[in-house]
């Protein structure tokens, strides 16, 4: 039943449950984006292995998100088990047989995974924005800071970069302003407050060096299967948002790194965004826009896009109609919600007039779904009431041991695992900033050693009991004339003085990061 150039997804059923026959995703249409949903325990997570293996024994790399830890598994070949060669019988799979597949494992907190990071720089503004669920003026002043770091060649690779530039800001918002626009300094001390949190829940571990490489999720092995990257997202899960933000910076590096490739014979990668509701959730109308282009232009640099979640309505319309490959698993329709995505489900598919889709929907079985993909021409298939072939890869989760040996023979072992801190924005404000200060320091100390020289005048300020009253007059007309002369001090000058300020617990190790790391840009 295994075809070259196809999935092999299942058999489907006739209404009398006899076998009608096999379900095959095209691997030429396998970039146009997918999307697999059902209620808690329907088997969603099985019917996401067998997609994944699919294409991994294709060729074709994989990146999947593990929220249990069940996907794990696929990393080890199959045990027979009574409820899965039963399955392979009941479906005709004469060539069920077992294997294991090429997995990196990753996890931004690097316990279960190789690390993964990105810069702040890297993740821009409108991200950064949303991660921080910021409002429409502080997004205002977090473009303001990329403008800002843009213009003076300063690096923002992690939070404490950032986290000094807003200091900055704060302390000179009124000069900044005048040049930027509008910096308040309530929305510079509340982004400062979102770090905070952020800091808190971990997410200082996901920015920093080295930053992930797209080549190193588009990796295939020895045997020719594609490399499947699991993301470790267990405790990633505790902070939704980091989760969904993670993911959908992912996606936009792929878009803008990836060249054009137009329809190939075969995905070059494939990325399953598991919990996919998250990434919509309170999601302001530019994000869910900036989703639906990725989204749409994604495609045609080879990349598919497989929304999994619990429901069809947790994805805009816009995006879910450009979402050609189905798996739709039971539903429930306890509640008018409920309802109203049996009804928006059944809707979606080309009808197949032997059963009612919205009917079967609520009464569908584990590990049975109702599967339409693209066929010629690329037209959607009618659908099928579909029994999901089991896996060839472990059905649950790795022990700890087993996932670290195939840690220990991972490709990428050593690349990710050890942080680099080069010199940065931080490090070259308080280079700056101390530069800035022993140079006013050396020219206090030139300004009192004139004074002290002998026959020097006086420079304006007296010594009470010493002169007549004309020394006191011409004391006070001196003293007002040196105030009238003084000069403000630049923005610069007050940007190093205030970096001085900020970072003046930490000078000492910013001075060896200078003169030890190098900076690249």
């Amino acid at each position: 039943m295994l075809e070259e150039g196809k999935i092999f997804i299942g058999a489907s059923r006739n209404p009398d449950d006899s076998i009608n026959k096999p379900e095959y995703l095209d691997l030429k249409f396998g970039n146009r984006h997918g999307l697999v949903t059902g209620a808690t325990g329907t088997g969603k997570t099985v019917t996401l292995q067998v997609l994944a293996e699919g294409f991994s024994r294709a060729g074709v790399p994989v990146f999947a998100a593990d929220i249990k830890g069940d996907l794990s598994g696929i990393a080890a070949k199959g045990e027979a088990k009574d409820f899965l060669t039963k399955r392979a019988e009941q479906i005709g799979f004469a060539d069920y047989e077992f294997d294991q597949f090429p997995v990196i494992f990753w996890d931004l907190f690097g316990q279960k995974g190789h690390r993964v990071r990105t810069t702040v720089a890297e993740m821009g503004p409108l991200l950064l924005a949303r991660l921080m669920d910021a409002s429409e003026p502080q997004e205002g002043v977090i473009n303001i800071a990329f403008k800002i770091a843009d213009q003076a060649g300063l690096p923002l690779l992690d939070l404490k970069d950032f986290t000094s530039l807003l200091n900055y800001m704060g302390e000179n918002a009124s000069e900044l302003s005048n040049q930027y626009g509008l910096i308040s300094k309530a929305s510079v001390g509340s982004i400062q407050r979102a770090l905070l949190v952020l800091e808190q829940q971990g997410a200082e571990h996901f920015f920093g060096e080295p930053a992930l490489k797209i080549t190193d999720i588009m990796r295939t092995s020895n045997n020719g299967y594609g490399q499947i990257s699991v993301l470790a997202a267990d405790k990633l899960m505790m902070n939704p948002r980091l989760y969904a933000t993670f993911l959908l910076w992912l996606l936009s590096e792929l878009f803008e790194e990836l060249p054009e490739v137009g329809d190939p014979e075969k995905p070059k990668l494939v990325f399953f965004f598991d919990e996919a509701h998250l990434l919509f959730n309170d999601a302001p109308k530019v994000l869910v826009e900036r989703v639906e282009q990725v989204v749409r232009l994604i495609r045609s640099k080879g990349v598919g896009v497989y929304f999994v979640t619990q429901n069809p309505l947790d994805v805009p319309e816009t995006v879910l109609a450009q979402l050609g490959n189905r798996a739709q698993h039971a539903l429930r329709a306890y509640s008018p919600r409920e309802q109203k995505a049996v009804k928006t489900a059944a809707d979606t598919f080309r009808p197949n007039p032997a059963f009612d889709c919205a009917t079967v929907i609520t009464n569908l079985g584990t590990g049975e779904a109702l599967v339409s993909t693209l066929e010629a021409k690329g037209a959607p298939s009618i659908v099928e009431r579909t029994l999901i072939r089991p896996p060839s890869g472990r059905v649950g989760p790795l022990t700890d041991a087993e996932r670290q040996q195939v840690m220990d023979r991972s490709p990428v072992l050593g690349v990710y695992d050890e942080d680099v801190d080069r010199e940065s924005a931080f490090e070259m404000l308080a280079a700056r900033a101390k530069k800035a200060a022993e140079a006013d320091a050396a020219k206090r100390a030139q300004e009192e050693a004139a004074q002290e020289q002998p026959g020097s005048t006086n420079s304006g300020w007296t010594i009470p009991g010493f002169g007549g009253d004309d020394d006191g007059k011409q004391g006070r007309g001196q003293s007002r004339g040196r105030a009238s002369g003084y000069q403000r001090e630049t923005v610069m000058e007050a940007a190093m003085k205030s970096v001085a300020r900020t970072v003046a617990t930490q000078v000492g190790r910013a001075l060896v990061r200078g003169i030890l790391g190098s900076l690249k840009r």
